[in-house]
């Protein structure tokens, strides 16, 4: 039986009587990131979207241990006649999961797998970049104003009707086989980091102009005028720590965009030189030598791989920018 509340002289419930059966651990609070953490979570798409997206990283950086070298032909599994894999659907197997390539006879799932890595880090690493730009030219415009933020504003504009596309293709015909120290490949991941990063900025800056507008007249950024803080310190100190929701959502809806940026000047033969796979090259492969009429699935495959690692970071992206927003319904 449970003991009796005690009463006050006024005949109320006494709060401690009242709070005397509930452990501390029940009244808890919980930070922003524990409740962030529980709507996402509560989210079943965005945590298959998260799921994906965290098996791709996995992929990319220990799958090349893996599989087989993508490389190496297999002239026994090509119909000597017709040029196309030996079986059905692309010539899949046991040994041969995603079949191989027409001709070749190349691996596809170690190609596949070798193009993740490619992709992805030329997609990462864009990213950064233009999250870096974007975020510091961003806060600066909003904080500051006046000539500056015309300045920076009129610059955002002029980056997002630059021809991007014309750029890359004409800076890749450019540039020497060797330069700034690199050569090959590396100077190509290099070349698309800086065109795709370099360029996409503008996209991050607007965001966290808008955002710095409206946390410049908040009461916290007042309080560190009145003690007497500088400027960079109510930049980095003050305003950046409110603007890390933002820019974790919008950098994961950016990778996305980046990754079939980078499959596309792959496709116009400005990406990575072949024989290194990536998936915007294989798809170039099969339309420019006609692979696609004699094995559909040589086309097909990294065209889901790409599909699906896009789809992946859009839906994680969506939850994540629910699960930040305190005004979501969701």
């Amino acid at each position: 039986m449970a003991a009796p509340l005690d009463v006050a002289p006024s005949g109320d419930v006494a709060p401690e009587a009242m709070l005397s059966g509930i452990s501390a651990k029940a009244i808890e609070g919980r930070s922003l990131g524990q409740i962030a953490w529980l709507r996402l979570r509560r989210d079943k798409v965005a945590m298959a979207g998260g799921a994906v997206v965290i098996f791709l990283i996995l992929v990319a950086i220990f799958g090349p241990f893996l599989v087989q070298n993508p490389d190496i032909y297999h002239a026994n599994l090509i119909n000597p006649t017709l040029s196309r894999p030996n079986g059905p659907f692309g010539g899949i197997s046991v040994a041969h999961p995603f079949g191989v390539e027409p001709v070749t006879g190349r691996d596809v799932l170690s190609r596949i797998v070798n193009g993740a890595r490619v992709s992805l880090l030329i997609a990462f690493l864009a990213t950064a970049l233009a999250v870096s730009i974007g975020v510091v030219m961003g806060i600066i415009a909003g904080y500051v104003g006046g000539w500056v933020d015309g300045v920076i504003a009129r610059s955002m504009d002029v980056f997002l009707a630059f021809p991007l596309l014309v750029f890359a293709i004409a800076l890749v015909g450019v540039i020497p086989s060797s330069a700034f120290g690199l050569s090959g490949n590396s100077l190509r991941i290099g070349l698309l980091v800086f065109v795709i990063g370099f360029f996409a900025w503008p996209y991050m800056g607007r965001i966290i102009r808008g955002q710095t507008l409206s946390l410049r007249e908040r009461e916290f950024v007042d309080a560190a005028r009145s003690i007497g803080a500088r400027g960079p310190y109510i930049l980095f100190r003050e305003l950046l720590p409110n603007l890390v929701a933002p820019i974790l959502v919008y950098s994961t809806l950016l990778i996305p965009t980046n990754i079939l940026f980078e499959a596309a000047l792959s496709y116009l033969g400005v990406g990575i030189i072949p024989p290194t796979p990536s998936w915007g090259g294989m798809i170039s492969d099969a339309v420019n030598s006609g692979f696609y009429s004699i094995d559909p699935m040589y086309m097909i495959i990294p065209g889901l791989a790409i599909f699906i690692t896009v789809m992946a970071f859009n839906l994680f992206g969506d939850g994540l920018r629910d699960a930040l927003d305190p005004r979501s319904s969701r």
